[in-house]
């Protein structure tokens, strides 16, 4: 076994307490949570009265559905600081999403913020099986980014050594793995396989690599994807889970000596699964769109914020918290191909099934006279790369197949050359979509 099981004795008293004490908690953090953000943010008190609702409303857990969602759209609306409830001298540190497809969305954070972000990472990081005097290389984004930062305050909160190197320059990322010997990584799962590649550019076997835990999130990944990380670097792989808006990583957690699904920290969040059409809450179990409160958050409390990310919630197992099921893809990602609904996860999980196929792919969608076209283009594995035209088609065909037949898509496959993907350094971009708007 390649970690070390925490003892009781190790965890967070919450992380193992009655269902009884964390809801408990949970209400009382959530009354406090709906003021803070009814009496100090305009914008939240404009909406809960047009709602015709108000905090004292809340009397137990089931009454957060009387309240209004939050959107990303909200946060843009109130660009840079007005979804701020305390005044902006109490901020410390401010994050940003790129704003890619508009205004960036702006978060803040108190002193205290942070410190409860530090140790919710590290409390993390314990979960996934790391331990004080581990050494961690971080490769998530630092700046603007909340993952670098968000994965540094909490590895050193654990008592770790932080390798503080961020994306990009992969031949140097081989080269201080190789050199520093770090026992964990943080970074995307498709830059872990971009690192796996340039090992092998280089000769070297990642699975001699000192790495024994690899904490992976930022983007959706499927479990073909979990087995090819752990395979290729010999590794335990964990899922993390945040998004800069409800405090960024950290937000929940896999625990290693279960890979069942990230704890939800309970304490500091309250999680919902809606019906993306309807809003209406579902049960725990059923698929649908996740939705956070924030309970601590200062600077910026979130009201059942929609993250537009699709999965279900979970029983508890290793911690007396919730799980979440992995992401299945998000409700603002899915593609319309002729009717049927695409999730770019649906085909990255097919590709992986495919022996020869690496999972480095792009999506891509057109419209040919009146009708949607799809294509997906995919790298040949490493040492399939000098293969035969006919085994690469083959694969082509294979792949063509399996989409058809689970998904219901008719699909044009291309097989490209080793690197002919882009490598991201962050999130990977999956899907070109080149239908007129």
């Amino acid at each position: 076994m390649k970690y070390d099981r925490p003892l009781d004795n190790e965890l967070d008293p919450i992380e193992i307490a009655s269902r009884d004490e964390i809801i408990d908690l949970q209400t009382r953090r959530m009354r406090w949570t709906l003021a803070h953000a009814y009496h100090n943010v305009p914008h939240y008190r404009n909406k809960f009265d047009a709602h015709g609702v108000h905090p004292d409303d809340f009397k137990e857990l089931a009454d957060i559905a009387r309240f209004p969602f939050t959107t990303k759209q909200d946060l843009r609306d109130t660009y840079p600081f007005d979804m701020f409830a305390v005044p902006r001298e109490r901020v410390v540190r401010v994050h940003a999403s790129s704003g890619t497809t508009g205004k960036p969305t702006v978060v803040g954070y108190t002193r205290n913020d942070i410190d409860n972000w530090a140790d919710l990472m590290a409390r993390s990081i314990r979960a996934a099986g790391g331990k004080p005097g581990d050494k961690v290389h971080v490769s998530y984004g630092y700046g603007l980014f909340t993952g670098g930062l968000g994965a540094h305050y909490g590895a050193e909160k654990l008592g770790c050594t932080v390798i503080p190197f961020g994306g990009g320059q992969t031949e140097r990322q081989v080269q201080l793995i190789q050199d520093f010997q770090p026992d964990i990584i943080m970074v995307t799962p498709s830059y872990m396989l971009a690192i796996a590649d340039e090992f092998q550019r280089q000769g070297i076997d990642p699975s001699n690599c000192t790495l024994r835990i690899g904490i992976h999130g930022a983007e959706p990944w499927t479990q073909q994807m979990r087995e090819e990380i752990e395979r290729r670097f010999g590794i335990e792989a964990v899922d993390i889970y945040g998004l800069s808006e409800v405090m960024g990583p950290g937000v929940a957690q896999e625990c290693v000596e279960t890979k069942d699904g990230p704890v939800v920290w309970e304490d500091h969040f309250y999680a919902e699964v809606i019906d993306p059409v309807t809003g209406a809450v579902l049960p725990d179990g059923e698929p649908g769109e996740l939705v956070f409160t924030s309970l601590t958050k200062e600077a910026l409390p979130v009201i059942r914020y929609r993250t537009r990310d699709l999965t279900r919630l979970l029983p508890p197992t290793a911690r007396s918290m919730k799980r979440m099921g992995k992401i299945t893809g998000r409700s603002d990602d899915m593609l319309i191909i002729r009717g049927v609904n695409v999730f770019p996860s649906q085909i990255e999980e097919l590709i992986l099934k495919t022996p020869r196929l690496s999972p480095h792919y792009l999506i891509e969608v057109s419209r040919e006279g009146h009708l949607d076209e799809m294509a997906v283009k995919v790298e040949m594995k490493q040492e399939f790369a000098t293969a035969p035209d006919a085994d690469r088609q083959a694969s082509a065909k294979e792949l063509q197949h399996h989409i058809k037949s689970y998904i219901g898509v008719t699909t044009r496959i291309e097989i490209v050359d080793v690197g002919g993907i882009e490598r991201s350094m962050g999130k990977a971009k999956r899907v070109v979509d080149k239908r007129p708007k």
